[in-house]
């Protein structure tokens, strides 16, 4: 057997026996095939660690405005890494552009290359907006992250109506209370 493939096996028969583990039995109809199931839904998953989300802003166009574009509700899904439990939600962001825009659907792409990795709702934040910022050398960029996450809403504490909210801020939306209230305003 080859290396991944004795990695996959590895990784099988270890999910063979959390099922045992949980109560279950692993070999019974409906289980059996489970864990090639979850290994391979666990490489979806997590595909954004194989390419590098930035890159898919680089395809820029020279256009002249140097004004507020938004995209917002941009659905994203992705994977606690305390826990390995879901969160999602939608990220909105808002830059102020240098020179180049990018297309609208990079932005889409950006996201869900990030948070196709395990993840905490912070560093993803932080992650989108650096992107944003350093490959469109934008003026200002904000981005706002609201999800909820069933590591607080399906278990533990079981909240099931609690959602976070982040954001980050660069450029000129650092300094101008005004500018990130018209963002604020505007995604809502």
């Amino acid at each position: 057997m080859k290396g991944k493939e004795m990695q996959a096996r590895f990784v099988m028969d270890g999910l063979h026996e959390l099922i045992n583990l949980c109560g279950d039995n692993a070999q019974r109809d409906g289980l059996e095939e489970t864990p090639f199931r979850v290994l391979k839904a666990f490489l979806e998953y997590t595909e954004g660690y194989r390419e590098k989300p930035a890159e898919h802003l680089r395809k820029t166009f020279d256009v002249d405005h140097n004004e507020l574009v938004i995209v917002k509700d941009i659905e994203f899904n992705s994977l606690c890494e305390h826990h390995f439990a879901p969160f999602y939600g939608r990220v909105h962001i808002g830059y102020i552009p240098s020179d180049k825009v990018t297309g609208l659907s990079k932005f889409g792409r950006m996201v869900d290359g990030y948070a196709k990795r395990f993840q905490v709702q912070e560093r993803l934040t932080t992650q989108i907006a650096n992107a944003i910022n350093d490959e469109l050398d934008a003026q200002g960029v904000m981005v706002v992250v609201e999800a909820a996450h069933m590591c607080m809403c399906g278990r533990g504490i079981k909240k099931a109506t609690a959602t976070t909210t982040t954001s980050a801020v660069r450029g000129e939306f650092e300094d101008s209370a005004q500018l990130r209230n018209e963002f604020l305003s505007l995604i809502k």
